[in-house]
Parts: C-alpha cells; structure tokens; sequence
C-alpha cells in the first residue's frame, strides 16, 4: 500500500480522515479496554504514522482511557475512531471507507480473548434478503449513515439528518 491515499470516517460524517502512505499491520485487539471502547468482542485497528493521517472533515472528540492512552471518537454519533498511545496512532479499521482492504495480520491481548470468538465462523449465517421479512423493512429503510466515500459537505442540504 506505498503511496496509496485511503479515507474513512465516522458513521454520522461529522469525522472524516485520510491517510495517504503506507499503513502498519491490521491489528486486533482482545484487551478488555478495546472491548469496551468498541462495544464489542475486540478492536480491529491499523497503525498509521502520524505526519500520514489528516482530518478532512471536523476533528475526534477523546476520551482518555488510561494513563497512557486516549480514544478518539465521534462525539455526535459514536463511532470509534483512534486509539492514542506513546508509542504511535492507530485507526479503527472498520471506519475505512474500505476496510477489506486491511486485514488482521497480528493479535494483541489475547488473555482477554472472548473464548467463542474462535468460533464465529461456525454459526449458521443468513443473508438479510433471504429473511421473508426483509424485502418490506429493507424498501423502507432511509439511510442518515454517510456513504463510503469522500463528499464536499454533508449531510446533504434538505436532507432528514439534520
């Protein structure tokens, strides 16, 4: 990914960045601080040299969650965005506007792994249109998420999410 500009930002599009150069190795972390400040069972994150990231569209809010660390965040909806520490930055990677494209390659806290996260991929998956209840909810749905993509101002003037 040398020399390659990729973008990302919050689910609202209050916070929006870029990062142009390479990215570190995608990350997941098990510690129970990620779990927490992710709302989830781990935090996936990319480290990024710092004179690479730019905030294109407003800035984090912060939440400093230890001694050493502060998590940067979307202060209007949520979206987990940065994790702070002396030793460098990191992105979450799920706010990538592509985020396929950066893979896990190490595990970090692993003495806090959630025993049935090794096993996810044994559940039974569905797809949403296979659900018979889908189609009616899906045709209904208006979305306020910011598309993945960069935009010249959002939200969009007129537009619900105001």
């Amino acid at each position: 990914m040398p020399g390659e500009t990729m973008s990302g930002g919050c689910q609202c599009g209050r916070v929006r960045f870029r990062v142009t150069g390479p990215l570190g190795a995608g990350s997941i972390c098990h510690c129970r601080m990620c779990q927490k400040a992710f709302g989830a069972f781990y935090a996936p994150l990319v480290a990024v040299k710092p004179d690479t990231l730019e905030w294109t569209r407003g800035t984090p809010a912060y939440f400093q969650s230890s001694n050493h660390v502060r998590r940067g965040f979307c202060k209007d909806c949520g979206t987990p965005l940065t994790y702070e520490a002396p030793d460098g930055i990191a992105l979450a990677i799920g706010a990538f506007d592509e985020p396929a494209k950066i893979p896990p390659k190490v595990q970090f806290g692993l003495e806090a792994k959630v025993p049935f996260v090794d096993h996810l991929a044994e559940l039974p998956g569905h797809r949403t249109e296979n659900d018979p209840e889908a189609p009616a909810f899906l045709a209904d749905i208006v979305s306020y998420q910011h598309p993945d993509h960069d935009t010249n101002s959002w939200p969009p003037e007129g537009g619900a999410h105001q």
